[in-house]
């Protein structure tokens, strides 16, 4: 089984062995110890490689020290650990979804992923650390005394998602010691390289400089990892060496993070993941491929891995008319749900083999805590195999590309996937709100609201979303581009040109007025959402975040579609403020 990847390789001395096995074993359903039921499904490879990373670096800033106290200070420290105290002590004792979590010098606000900086705990870091904290400045592992500490629980088969500490709360250097029992950290850069690193028990870890600022570190919910089998391996990069690897059993690690608040704002040299230094002013309309990936990155996944557990907790609702379209497959089935979010359609037809796939990490950390089949990957480059998918759907994924070469492109990557004759639905947000003279239940939900007239479920505004943060209804007379499809079927190379065109601010719950926009995503804890009137001057606001989206008019899914070779059209309808259709390949 190659590192990372949920598939194994299998070699049988003859030729006829394999074959014998295939038929015995290639769609035999079988039930696991947990009662669920599996089918097996295999392929013939005439080689089976991957890529031999070997000793790769470890990102720049980011050092780990072993051994760093001993075990007798080890045990002193998790013992000074009051968990039983009561949880409304000052020191900010939470109990989180997945770890138990206590707060000294200032309380880490996880809603906004920052502190009150004019409002630290009283008592400041515990007196235990004094010493140490002294002798690790001394021995150069760390420049600043920190003033924040934040100690984490973990039990086997817990996580915390991909994240980057946010640059204007604490400065550059911050620095986390491992108690109890080893684990392995990812790390991955912007362009995707990950590199997986394990900190031994007892062992620090100081981030500075790139590390700290650019790439994102999580841990990944599990009770295993893969680590190095060889002796004296400790600290450092796990390879893909898969002769020097090994599972290691985790057992109940205890963090202590330190950082020290920073006090004005950050001026790293990473202006586009910096927010002191995010430009205020809405991005311009893409001109080239380079500026679409980087609009794409900026306002779509970076804000999906920001937003992802809010974003998670309103899509819980499948719409119908995607379920009939699951529902109606034979069963054994393998489909992709490409874009799959928080998982929402994987478990609907439990008479399918369904893999999903989102480019947010965070978001597919939510599907695996729920044991679905999920791996992260980008709707441009679909990390499965050519020609082997009954059906894929793709749910409210192509409207966030920005260049009309990029949304085609993805459809014909719903394309690769499926074998001849198999289905594709799409899903994209529509301009037109108001279709054969009737609101869509999202502007009619909001119509609703201002009249006090009655509360309806706000489900019906984006495929299975709340409709709370999703965006606004069409409007028929605004201006559509659908050239800038034909365009793309006409060999132009590239979509309409909007000549330094700055991207508008969409106002959620009205009629769009462009078919390029930014949509607000209010987390929760907002004023004006989720409380009511005058509850909110005890609670500081929640952030804003703007997703990109181009909306879609009517007849420019399929004009879409058209482009592609080997498809049939084989259905195209309109619902509830979405336009959708069925593909087939041919």
């Amino acid at each position: 089984m190659p590192p990372s990847k949920p598939y194994s390789f299998v070699r049988y001395k003859t030729a006829e062995e394999a074959k014998e096995a295939y038929v015995t074993l290639n769609g035999k359903e079988i039930v696991d110890d947990l009662g669920q039921k599996i089918i097996l499904y295999l392929n013939f490879v005439e080689k089976a490689q991957w890529k031999e990373l070997g000793l790769q670096a470890l990102p720049p800033g980011l050092m780990v020290v072993e051994e760093i106290i001993s075990s007798e200070d080890e045990k002193i420290l998790l013992e000074s650990v009051n968990w039983t105290e009561d949880i409304d002590n000052h020191n900010g004792q939470k109990c989180l979804k997945h770890r138990r979590v206590k707060h000294f010098g200032y309380e880490f606000r996880y809603e906004n992923n920052n502190v009150d900086k004019d409002k630290p705990l009283p008592g400041g870091l515990p007196d235990i650390w004094d010493s140490i904290l002294e002798k690790w400045l001394k021995e150069g592992f760390i420049k600043h005394k920190p003033d924040q500490l934040t100690v984490n629980q973990y039990e086997p088969g817990h996580g915390i998602p991909a994240h980057i500490d946010t640059h204007s709360a604490f400065e550059d250097e911050i620095v986390s010691l491992s108690l109890g029992s080893e684990i392995v950290m990812d790390f991955k850069h912007p362009d995707g390289v990950t590199v997986p690193v394990m900190l031994p028990r007892r062992s620090l870890l100081v981030m500075t400089g790139e590390s700290r600022y650019l790439w994102t570190h999580g841990i990944t919910p599990r009770k295993f990892d893969t680590v190095q089998a060889s002796k004296g391996h400790r600290s450092g990069i796990i390879t893909s060496d898969v002769g020097d690897l090994t599972l290691s059993k985790r057992g109940i690690r205890t963090s202590f993070t330190f950082r020290k608040v920073r006090q004005t704002p950050c001026n790293c040299s990473y202006p586009l993941v910096c927010d002191s230094q995010m430009k205020e002013t809405p991005p311009s309309f893409p001109e080239s491929a380079r500026e679409a990936s980087q609009l794409e990155r900026e306002y779509v996944h970076r804000v999906y891995e920001e937003i992802a557990e809010h974003f998670s907790s309103t899509r819980h609702t499948p719409w119908p008319r995607v379920v009939d379209f699951l529902k109606a497959l034979p069963s054994g089935s393998l489909v992709a749900d490409v874009g799959c979010g928080n998982g929402k359609y994987l478990g609907i037809n439990k008479e399918l083999y369904m893999v999903g796939c989102d480019r947010s990490q965070n978001l597919v950390g939510i599907c695996r805590e729920r044991h679905l089949e999920a791996l992260v990957g980008d709707a441009l480059a679909v990390p499965l195999r050519s020609g082997s998918w009954d059906a894929c759907i793709s749910i409210a994924v192509t409207h966030h590309l920005s260049t009309a070469e990029r949304r085609v492109a993805a459809l014909q990557e719903l394309v690769r996937l499926l074998r001849p004759g198999g289905m594709a639905l799409i899903y994209v947000w529509a301009m037109e709100q108001e279709y054969k003279k009737k609101k869509s239940k999202y502007l009619r939900e909001n119509r609703l609201r201002q009249g006090k007239e009655e509360e309806i479920h706000s489900d019906a505004a984006e495929p299975g979303s709340l409709g709370e943060q999703v965006p606004d209804a069409g409007d028929q007379d605004a201006p559509c581009r659908v050239s800038a499809v034909t365009d793309v079927r006409a060999g132009g190379g590239s979509a309409s040109k909007v000549t330094d065109a700055k991207l508008p601010v969409h106002t959620n719950r009205t009629s769009f007025r462009s078919q390029d926009l930014l949509v607000p995503w209010h987390r929760k804890g907002n004023p004006g959402r989720d409380e009511p009137v005058g509850a909110t001057e005890s609670r500081a606001p929640g952030p804003v975040f703007h997703r990109y989206y181009h909306v879609f008019c009517a007849g420019e899914l399929e004009e879409a579609c058209r482009t592609l070779s080997h498809v049939r059209v084989l259905q195209s309808y309109y619902d509830q403020g979405n336009w959708c259709v069925v593909l087939q390949k041919v």
